[in-house]
Formats: C-alpha cells, structure tokens, sequence
C-alpha cells in the first residue's frame, strides 16, 4: 500500500523509518519532510494544514492511507475533511482533539468523569486570574488553554512570577493559544507517560516513556518541546499502568463517546505519579516528540498494522509483541533553542553514523542545501539507540553523538538519569 505522513520533525522520521519495515508498505510519502526523511521516503511540497492540496494528493500518488503527525492539522479539522473523503486516516476529529487544543475542556472532561487531576480554576480575562492568584499560594502552575508548542506551561514558584506569567499570557504571546489561562496547583510526584491507541472502543496500551522538558542538565532552565526521552519509563509498572487506564483513561474516553465525540487516534497520557497513584496533567492526541522515537526504535514494523487497525475501527483484534528492551533519545538542538537561534548551521558526520534496529538519527529540523545538511529549525537531530539496557542505550547514544560535527548545536549530558 502507498502511505502519506504528514509532518516533518523527528516524530515523522520515526514513523516512516518504521511503517517502512512492514512488508504492508509498499511505497511511503512525507509532506513536506526533511533532509533525513527524504533518503527513506518521497519529500512532498504540501501544506498540511490545507485538506484540499492533501485531497489532491492523495489522489496523484494513489494513497492508501494518511497518518496525522503534528497536531496542528488535528485542530484543522483536516482528519474530518480526509474521512468524508473517503479517505482511510489516522489521527482524531477536530472535536476530539479538544483534549489536547484545550486545557480548560480536557479539564472539564476530567470533572466529569472522575479523572483524577490537579485542582484548578480557569478564566477568560485578565483581573479576575490576578484576583485569584493572590488568594493562592505558591509554587502555581500557569497554562495558556491552547497550542504553544509545549512552551505554554509556567511554573511559578512565588506569587509574582504567576501573577507577572498571567500577564504575559493575556498580553498576546502566545497567540490565540493565551485567549483563556488555566491556573493549577502544583503536583509533586515523578512524571511519565503512557502511549495508547484507541478506536472509539478500544483502548490498546502501545508504550511507556520519560521526557526532559527543561533545556538544561538536571532539569533546569526553560521547558522546550523535549530535550530527550527514553522507554520504557520504570516508575509505570503493571500495578500504575492498570491504575491509568481504569482511573483516567477508560473515564476519558467514556465521556468523550458519552459527549458525541468518540476518539480514535493515539492518546498520550502526561503523568504525575506520587506513591504509585497517577494524576492526569494533560493529554495530546498525537505521538510525543522525542517520546515517538524511542517508541518506534522498539515497536518497529508492527505499528502499520496497528495503526491501521485503529483508523479502521478493529483495534481489538491487535496485539503488541515486546522485546525486552529499552531505547533512549537525545535532542541536539541549535545553539539558543529555546529562544532566538540561528539556522543555516552546517551537520557534517551525519553520512558516517551506523544506521539499523539499534542505531539511528531521526532528523527534525533539517533541509539539505548544496548537497549539505544544514539546521532549519530549534530542535534538529534525534540520536536514537535500542539495547538490552537503558544504561547501554545511554552509552550508545552519547557515543554516536561524538561522531557530529557541529559546532551550531548542543545537548544535554543527562538524558535518562531519572531512572539510572
């Protein structure tokens, strides 16, 4: 079958490296791609976020099925568009996608159901969210309600950093994403989180995995979209993992059907877990980028089948089969992510990095200028290994990291400390 990914960051380099392992896949297509995708995959000039050039693709290239990578598609509504096209497509509906394009209604969908999550009160202007937060005490955690590119969340640590976080998020910088905030209590624990497809029904646990959000060793400084990640994650073991599904996923998901708005998709679960009992800190409705990597490097070939199994509604007849393994990505992003950095960085030693199962570089922000890989975007590469061991997979990583050259970029030293 022919195949189209939409998307092009390091999540879609490891579904196409993945999808293309399954003898299901015939041909594979990525709009619009990056400089690591095209030597897997045909790079396609098409705006993802327009239905109609996707329709039209879809039509030129005879595409069996369309996979939604990033989630800026999903609020388009772009998977409803493709479906009453009659076209088979993974991702979610526009409405369903709420769970992740709005705090304020995943929040909501939680009271509902009983999911256990942090307590919280949201607001839609200014004075009222100041009132608030002096009547509170700190540390806070301030939320613009919608897509931020994962740099919407602010800790605050004392009174005036919510009060002056909120002020911001009003102010306009965060776009259309900062026309409501939600302010929440801070939960203490250790985060984590949980991977599953659903198809309206059925609810299939595909993997576990650990982020590093902050930029710097030791989680400290600015959050970004992800700095590395590993899985699987230890602290979700069978007892946690069961607990999850029962008390936050399966509610959810109830509700949603309840509501008129089914989900079928990936739903990625973001924990908190604190004595082994899971809150929900929020959702996505699309794989995790860096946690997408790790995930396929141990799921290989067998997520074709499950993901068409979910867009076709029969995901009760699949099965994940696991080796006992662990992977571990690192982020190398350009130098100033996540604030203002420079593109244009010339990649060298890429072409000399081993590339199998165990070892691979997903590329992110990458085009290929002059015969050259050169960085286009904050996050860049994804140094991505498989092994028995999760300190193995670390050793492996950082190894293959010394064999890149460029000085435009930097990483962290500590991925995968938490659980080592």
């Amino acid at each position: 079958m022919n195949i189209l990914i939409l998307g092009s960051g390091g999540r879609e380099h490891s579904l196409a490296w993945a999808i293309k392992q399954n003898p299901k896949c015939d041909n594979i297509f990525v709009a619009p791609g990056n400089a690591g995708i095209a030597q897997i995959a045909k790079c396609i000039s098409v705006d993802i976020l327009n239905a109609t050039q996707i329709v039209n693709t879809v039509k030129e290239y005879n595409i069996d099925f369309v996979l939604i990578g990033p989630e800026a598609p999903l609020a388009e509504g772009v998977s409803d568009i493709l479906k009453r096209e009659g076209i088979l497509t993974f991702g979610p509906s526009k409405a369903s996608s709420q769970l992740e394009t709005s705090k304020k209604f995943t929040k909501e969908i939680c009271d509902a159901c009983g999911a256990p999550t942090a307590e919280y009160k949201s607001f839609d202007s200014l004075e009222p969210a100041l009132t608030y937060i002096k009547t509170k005490r700190a540390p806070l955690v301030v939320k613009a309600d919608g897509l931020a590119a994962g740099k919407g969340v602010i800790i605050a640590t004392d009174i005036e950093m919510a009060l002056s976080a909120v002020n911001e998020i009003f102010s306009g910088s965060f776009g259309n994403a900062g026309a409501s905030v939600v302010i929440e209590e801070f939960m203490e624990g250790e985060e984590a989180s949980l991977f599953v497809l659903v198809d309206g029904e059925t609810i299939l646990p595909i993997g576990t995995a650990q982020d590093h959000k902050r930029v710097g060793d030791g989680d400290t400084g600015l959050n970004t979209g992800g700095m590395g990640a590993y899985s699987p994650a230890p602290i979700l073991n069978e007892i946690v993992l069961n607990k999850t599904i029962e008390r936050i996923i399966r509610p959810t998901m109830r509700e949603m059907v309840r509501r008129g708005m089914p989900f079928t998709g990936v739903l990625y679960a973001g924990l908190m877990i604190k004595d082994s009992d899971p809150r929900l800190v929020e959702y996505n409705v699309r794989f995790g980028d860096p946690e997408c990597q790790v995930l396929m490097m141990r799921l290989g070939g067998q997520i074709l089948d499950a993901l068409l199994s979910t867009a076709k509604g029969k995901l009760s007849d699949v099965k994940i089969n696991w080796a006992d393994d662990h992977s571990l990505t690192v982020v190398m992003a350009s130098n100033g992510y996540p604030g203002s950095y420079e593109k244009g960085t010339e990649i060298a030693g890429l072409a000399d990095l081993p590339s199998n199962s165990n070892f691979m570089c997903f590329h992110a922000g990458t085009v290929e200028r002059n015969g050259k890989v050169v960085a286009n975007g904050g996050r860049v590469l994804n140094i991505t290994t498989r092994a028995a061991t999760l300190i193995e997979a670390q050793k492996n990583s950082y190894e293959m990291i010394e064999n890149i050259d460029w000085p435009g970029g930097f990483y962290r030293k500590d991925i995968g400390w938490r659980a080592l």
